[in-house]
């Protein structure tokens, strides 16, 4: 069998968990088509394209996985499944969230039309770093595109698709080839050092799972390349840290500047000073906000839909 179901707390919107992940149309790696969610995922080292449907409503969600690859075993289906529903938010619990947001009129009115969204995260933390270290003071439409010319160049393939590259793929290449595409010579060998550090076993991404956030913020940030934001942003998107939240990010200060019709942009200590009152779910607030540009952008489905 090359198909499975998988069911995810509910409630559930594929939907709106998928465009936060992609966060926009141009990224090639995280594919939606309005109806499906697919991505070329390496599992025990071979591409496997994974595609993923919502066939049950919102408030009774199911998803139908469908695997396509040159071997899938029942270790890759497990692999699959454990990814997607990390990656997914598919066993997260937001119902004292949900309870929370109730006594804030201000909270409720921005979370009310996304209900059935889950925090995604990215699958690696690998993947997570090179994310933030080529969004670093761009565009997020700039670094995305940089992303996808890196995945083209050296991520594996399948069915014309690739996967996101792992370090091992990234073993001889060059500054000068990061370059080419686009990325400059630090955030090249940035990149590179980080992708060396993992195969020589020298830079230890696992254990960053098991710090607090104070101890994975100080360790990030003692590598080069590792401001405030690229260590949070690690934790939220790549290590599932739903208390923070990247207020570094101009686009995201915007966001909260027109959510909350402030006078002026707010800085670092301005939005945590605000959100400070949503602890242990800060970081969602910056989700919530990237939904509230995207639903403005006409990019999300019904907003409503929970039957």
């Amino acid at each position: 069998m090359r198909s499975f179901i998988l069911q995810p707390r509910p409630p559930y919107r594929l939907d709106l968990t998928v465009w936060v992940l992609r966060r926009l149309p141009v990224n090639a790696m995280d594919r939606w088509d309005g109806e499906a969610y697919r991505r070329v995922l390496v599992m025990d080292g071979i591409p496997v394209e994974v595609t993923v449907r919502q066939i049950g409503s919102a408030a009774a969600p199911k998803l139908h996985v469908e695997l396509k690859g040159t071997r899938i075993t029942s270790s890759i289906k497990e692999s699959v499944r454990d990814t997607l529903t990390k990656t997914l938010g598919l066993d997260i619990d937001l119902t004292p969230f949900y309870r929370m947001a109730q006594t804030d009129p201000k909270l409720a009115d921005l979370i009310r039309r996304y209900v059935g969204f889950k925090p995604p995260r990215l699958p690696t933390i690998f993947e997570t770093i090179v994310n933030g270290i080529a969004c670093q003071q761009l565009s997020l439409s700039v670094g995305v595109q940089l992303l996808n010319r890196f995945c083209a160049t050296w991520g594996l393939e399948w069915g014309g698709q690739h996967a996101f590259p792992r370090p091992e793929e990234l073993r001889s290449t060059k500054v000068e080839e990061l370059r080419a595409l686009g990325f400059s010579n630090r955030k090249s060998q940035w990149i590179l050092d980080r992708a060396r550090g993992i195969t020589e076993k020298t830079f230890d991404l696992e254990e960053l799972s098991g710090l607090e956030d104070v101890e994975v913020t100080m360790r990030l940030r003692q590598l080069p390349g590792f401001g405030r934001w690229t260590a949070q942003y690690v934790l939220l998107r790549g290590l599932g840290r739903l208390d923070v939240f990247p207020a570094d990010d101009v686009g995201s200060q915007n966001k909260f500047k027109r959510w909350l019709s402030l006078e002026e942009r707010p800085d670092y200590a301005a939005i945590y000073q605000i959100i400070d009152r949503w602890r242990p779910y800060r970081g969602l607030i910056y989700f919530y906000l990237l939904l509230e540009q995207q639903a403005r952008q006409g990019l999300l489905g019904n907003e409503n839909r929970l039957d």
